[in-house]
This record gives structure tokens, sequence and C-alpha cells, in this order.
């Protein structure tokens, strides 16, 4: 029983050791919250943000100390911490209000450097004070750059959106112009597009020129609603919004180091800061893709056509939920975080949304340019590792698509021209081999000069490197082709993120052109590198791809290797590359046997020209002379040397140097089958090989050597098994 009263007891006396408890927290907390407004109210950089909040219209600006002193506590602040969103709101509408004049302007808008973000609000009311027309128009130019710089960390851009009439009105504004399009490009939605703004703008194109300000802004106009803009786009535009110099990037990179957080800037790009030697050298400070975030950071938008709850992109996390909200999906802020995200990318393959792409190709041309063209080293420095994380991203994403950007194919036809080959070359050649199909007539301007040069120049590891890039390159050419090709039209879609279309013929002029500048390359290259068999091995297989364009990606064309490339191959020192030489003139009779054929049988087959069939002829006529039948440097071949010099050196039977048994790649075969067919014989006589028999042996050993190139090669083209050097050979095609 007394267990139970003191039980009792204690229960009851709990509730007033807990309201005891909780009366002394709050105390604690009201003379903390004390403490802490008796520090703001003595702090002086409060000080000075009242002293801006208060200032009356009209006070002087020349000879105020107290304006300086408060202004200058403001710009330290702002310069090494950056200004709170509070104090940006402050700040800025004292700047637009003019309460002190318009001298002061510069210097506080210059000043503007924020720690976190911009309230929308601030922003918004600075927007209106535009109107009241006493800013000059410097700081009006001023202040829309600033709001270009700090775009993307603006909290949220519904009201900026709600007054885009107001904005689009200063478009008139010559000196405003190149800002406001700028800026419109970036709050442009489906409901800003209305016909008497498509007039404006082309009414203005007509006075001012096709200037590329105005025909970005009307191309994304076009996309949201083509059938308000009748004019035609060029598909290729340089970039429309100039790479203004803003006064706050530098010192945006210095707040983002000391705070240690993630700044964005108005397109994602990363900051840099300007090299003292060189106004125009940047580094890669903070070289990366923007995080996912939703445009609105309060509660998910409603889109105004249809009435749909938007759901940002950002809070989906698996293709289920991608799915079902396909149609009605909010795209972040900085279209540049769309490829950091798996999500993202499978939103763009499957929806294929032209602004999406508009918006990522502008974001993405704007950084490339940026961060790696516009400098006097060549972009980016030779260990930077944000460089190759960036790329090495950007290639995910195109693999990823399986198809580039154009923004990166139009950063790459610049960058060959100042690249040294060396600079991250494993991503620029990457990037290289993704873009899409050039037109024939500029394949020499925009790849041939460029490429040659590095070429020329370069290592041989270079040299394979591009090899492999422009094989990769064609493979891709010819795949597109085969997947894009219309069955019923000679019209094809090369690219299914654009709109460029070829004809069948400009697309065969385009696949040669390539094929022939590779042939150039690969002639010359082994030349100066002395017939390398790994660079050897890489030309190789760009012609295995070449061999087959007809029967394995439905092109109607066939181009036959370069003498420079045929030969090498024939005469290389490996027994490998002669067997893939033996293979590809294997595909190359199979193809050209089937187009014959389909040449006959319907009506619209492509013609093949007797200069291709007289090539082929003459290379297996070369081949099996050579191997088969030991007659190397006989008249009529293209290897021909004087008899003179043939006797001078000595060699006996030299007809039979490079045959099966004595080319340089195969003596080692013959010697292991002569040591295996004649075990007991001390004196090796290779000839005895040459026997009807023992030939038809030798030929059986070397095919279950797993030379299947040779003997595919030999089952098509020779109708018999010749006894080597009878010189009854039979090259005609079966």
């Amino acid at each position: 029983m007394a267990a139970t009263i003191n039980m009792s007891d204690s229960e009851r006396s709990s509730p007033n050791d807990q309201s005891v408890s909780s009366r002394s927290s709050n105390r604690s907390l009201r003379v903390a919250e004390k403490e802490r407004r008796k520090n703001e109210a003595e702090d002086p950089f409060v000080l000075a943000l009242k002293y801006f909040s208060d200032v009356e219209a009209g006070t002087p600006v020349y000879g105020n100390d107290d304006f300086e002193r408060n202004l200058v506590l403001v710009e330290k602040v702002a310069y090494s911490r950056g200004l709170p969103p509070e104090a940006i709101s402050i700040m800025l509408e004292f700047a637009m209000s003019l309460r002190m004049g318009s001298a002061p302007c510069v210097r506080v808008l210059k000043c503007l450097i924020p720690a976190t973000v911009v309230p929308q609000e601030a922003v918004v009311r600075a927007v209106v004070w535009l109107g009241v027309g006493k800013i000059p128009i410097s700081t009006q130019v001023l202040f829309i750059k600033w709001v270009l710089t700090i775009f993307d960390m603006i909290d949220t851009k519904d009201q900026l959106r709600a007054i885009y009439g107001f904005i689009f009105s200063y478009v008139t504004e010559e000196n405003l112009c190149p800002y406001i399009c700028h800026l419109l490009y970036l709050l442009t939605r489906k409901e800003s597009v209305r016909v008497f703004r498509v007039r404006k703008l082309l009414e203005l194109q007509s006075k001012l020129g096709r200037q590329p300000f105005l025909l970005h802004l009307l191309s994304l106009y076009k996309v949201f609603c083509p059938e308000l803009v009748t004019l035609s786009i060029p598909s290729r535009m340089r970039s429309g919004f100039r790479n203004h110099i803003s006064p706050w990037k530098s010192a945006l990179i210095a707040v983002q180091k000391r705070n240690g957080s993630q700044i964005a800037s108005s397109m994602g790009l990363a900051f840099t800061t300007m090299d003292k030697t060189s106004s125009r050298k940047r580094k890669h400070c903070h070289l990366e893709f923007p995080a996912l975030r939703p445009v609105v950071n309060k509660e998910a938008p409603t889109d105004q056509s249809s009435g749909r709850k938007m759901v940002p992109l950002v809070q989906l996390h698996s293709f289920a939920e991608l799915l079902e909200n396909m149609h009605r999906i909010e795209l972040p802020a900085q279209m540049g975080s769309l490829l950091g995200s798996s999500l993202a990318l499978q939103y763009l393959d499957c929806v294929q949304d032209e602004s999406a792409l508009l918006r990522l190709n502008f974001w993405l041309g704007y950084t490339l340019h940026e961060e790696f063209l516009f400098c006097g080293d060549g972009g980016a420095t030779q260990n930077s590792e944000e460089a190759l994380q960036f790329l090495n991203k950007l290639l995910s994403a195109h693999h990823f698509l399986q198809e580039g950007f154009s923004s990166s194919e139009a950063f790459l036809y610049k960058f060959l021209n100042v690249w040294d080959g060396s600079l991250l070359r494993p991503q620029i050649l990457g990037l290289l081999s993704n873009i899409p199909v050039v037109p024939s007539s500029q394949i020499g301007r925009l790849l041939s000069e460029p490429l040659m040069q590095l070429f020329f120049t370069s290592s041989l590891f270079f040299k394979c490197g591009l090899m492999e890039c422009l094989n990769s390159m064609l493979l891709k050419w010819l795949t597109w082709h085969s997947v894009y090709a219309l069955e019923d039209d000679l019209d094809i879609s090369l690219n299914s993120h654009t709109s460029i279309n070829m004809t069948l013929s400009g697309f065969k002029d385009s696949v040669m052109e390539l094929v022939r500048f590779v042939g150039r390359l690969a002639s010359v290259g082994l030349q100066i590198e002395g017939c390398h068999s790994l660079f050897l091995s890489f030309v190789l297989d760009f012609y295995e791809t070449v061999c087959d364009t007809f029967l394995k990606y439905g092109l109607p064309l066939v181009v036959m290797p370069p003498s420079g490339v045929f030969y090498p191959a024939l005469l290389a020192t490996d027994p490998i590359s002669v067997d893939r030489l033996a293979y590809i003139m294997h595909r190359y009779k199979v193809n050209l046997t089937s187009a014959k054929a389909q040449e006959k049988q319907t009506k619209q087959a492509f013609h093949i020209s007797r200069q291709t069939f007289h090539e082929f002829n003459h290379y297996v006529v070369v081949m099996v002379s050579c191997l088969w039948n030991s007659k190397m440097f006989q008249p009529g071949l293209d290897v021909q040397l004087g008899e003179e010099l043939l006797l001078k050196s000595n060699v006996p039977q030299f007809w039979t140097s490079f045959d099966l048994i004595h080319h340089p790649a195969f003596m080692s075969y013959a010697v292991d089958f002569h040591q295996k067919c004649w075990p007991g014989k001390k004196d090796m006589d290779l000839s005895s090989i040459k026997h009807s028999k023992p030939w038809s042996w030798y030929l059986e050993y070397l095919f279950t050597q797993g030379y299947d190139g040779l003997k595919q090669f030999a089952q098509s083209n020779i109708s018999r098994q010749l006894t080597a050097g009878d010189g009854q050979g039979d090259t005609q095609q079966r």
C-alpha cells in the first residue's frame, strides 16, 4: 500500500517539474532573443541598412559623410560574405527609387552580391521603377545585366512572368533590346507568345536587321507556336546573346569560396576569375553541372492553359513516376541540371520537348564557349579535374541519348582551330565522334583542315585516337541512316533532335567525302609512322566498317581503300593485318555481288561505277598473284622494281618473296609446318611446300590457326586450291 501511495505522489510531482522546466526554457529563449536584438541594434551593418531604408528623398550625396560611411560598410560586407536577402531588397529599392539622385546608383548596383538567394519581390519592384523614366539608360542596362547574372538565384519566377508584358515593352529601346530579349528568352512560356509580340519583333528585325538576339527569341516563339511565326529560322545560328562582361562574377566566386556553398549563375555557368595578365584568360574555378532544382520553391505551379497542377522534375524518383506525370512536368530553373539526371535525360528522349532542348543547347553552348574557347591558352588548365568531370558527364549524356547536341557541335568546329591535340584528348575526340552528318561541301572547312594540321604534327597515339574517333563517327552516321531513312522516300532525317534533313544523294556525298578524307590521312600517316602495326590496326578497323556499308547499313555506296592503305596491309610484317585485309576484300566481294544482283532485279537499285569494279578486281589479282601464285614484282602490278635492282639484291627467286610461304608475316608458320611435315629432314627446303599435296595441307594448317579472313577470301575468290607458283590462279568472281 505504501508503495502504491509513493508511486502516485511521484506521478503527481512529475507534471510540476515539467512545467518548471518549460518556464525556465522559455525564459532562456526570451533572454537570448533579447540579447540578439540588442546586438543587432548595435551592429554597424544593421545600422547602415537602416540608414538606406529610412533616408529621405532629396538628401544630398556630395559632402554627406554618413552616406559614404554606411555605403563603404555595406560594400565591405557584400564583397566579403555577400548580402542577405533583406539587404538586397533594401539596397535595390534605394538605388532604383533615386532617393539621392542617380549618382550613387551604379556604385550600389555593383555591390549587390547575394549571399544566398534574391527575393523576387525586390526584383519586381526594381523592374517597375524602370517605368519612372528618370533612371539613366546606362544604369538601366547595368540593372538588367545584374538580373541576368543572378537570374537563377531569384527564389521564384512566377511574379516576374506575370509582368512579362511590362518587360516586353522595353524591346523598343535600342540600347536595352539585346538584354531585354535575353531576359524574355529566360522567362518565356507558351502562354507568353502572342501575335502582337511576334509582330513587334518582326518589325524590330526589319528596322535593326537580322540580329541574333531577335532571331533566338523568335526561334523560341516558333517552338511554342509555330503557326504564329512564319519566319524561316536558320538551323545554325551563332550565339544570340553575347557574353557581356559582368562586374559581379569575380566577386560571386570569392563569396562562394568563403561561404562554402554553391552559387548559380544566370545560365548555370561556372563563374570564372579574370587573369590579371589577360582579360580573356579563364580557369575552371567551378565548372560543374548545377543541381536539379524546381523553378518555384514554394507550392507546385499550375499550367494556366490547361489548369493542370505541374510536377517539378526534382520530385520524381523513378521511371514509373516519370511516365505517370509525363505531360505535366515542370522543368528545372537551370537547364544544365538536366544533363546530370538520368530521369531528366529519359524525359528528353521520350517527350522530344523542343523548348527544353533549345534552352539546354543555349546553356551548354554558352558554357562551352565561355570556359574552353574564350581564353588565351585554349581553354582549360592541363590538370583540371572539374573540366574532365564536366566533359565526361556531357559524354555520358551523349551516349544515353545516342546523339550529340547542336551546341557542342558548333563549339567543336571552333575549338578544333585552337586545340593543341593533347588537352583533354579522349573527351574532345569522344565529343567529335558524336557530331551529326556534315554536308560534303563543308567537311573540308569544318573537319579536314583543322584535323590534318593536328594529325601531321602529332604523336602516333593521337593518330590512332583520331582514326578511332573517325571510325566511330562513320558508324554513327551509318546507324542514323539505317534507323531514320524513310522507306518510300529519298529524304532522311539525320538527327531526331534537330530539323536537319538531307537527301540520300547528299548523305552519300558526305559519307564518301569522309571516307576519302580518312583514306588520305591513313596513306600519309602510314608513311610517316613507317607502317606501324598499331596505327595500321586502327586503319583496318575503319575499312572493316566501310566495306559493309551496303549490306550492313543499307547505304548504296561502295568505296575502295586507296593503294596507300592496301599495299602496307598486304606487305605487313604481322599476319593479323594480312588476314584482316583478306577479310575486308572478301566483304567487298559479298557487297559488290549483292549490289550487282539487286541492280539487275530492281529498277531503283543504285549503279556501281566501272571504276569501283576495276579497283576491286585489280586488288584481288594483286593479292592472289602475291600470296598464292608467287608473282610479286611482275609486269602489270602496281609494285614494280627495276630488273637490275632486283638482280643486285641477290635474293634468289625474288618473285616468291611475298607468297604465303616466304611472306615475312607467315614464314614462321611455314617453318613450323615444314618441321611437322618432315621431322627427319636436317636441311629445311621451304620450296617443298609448293608441291600439290603439301600446299593444300599448308593452307589448311594456316586456316586452323584462326586466319578466317584468308579462308573466306580463298573460298570466294579462288576456284580451286592451286600449287603455289603454277600460274593457274583463277580470280574470277563467282
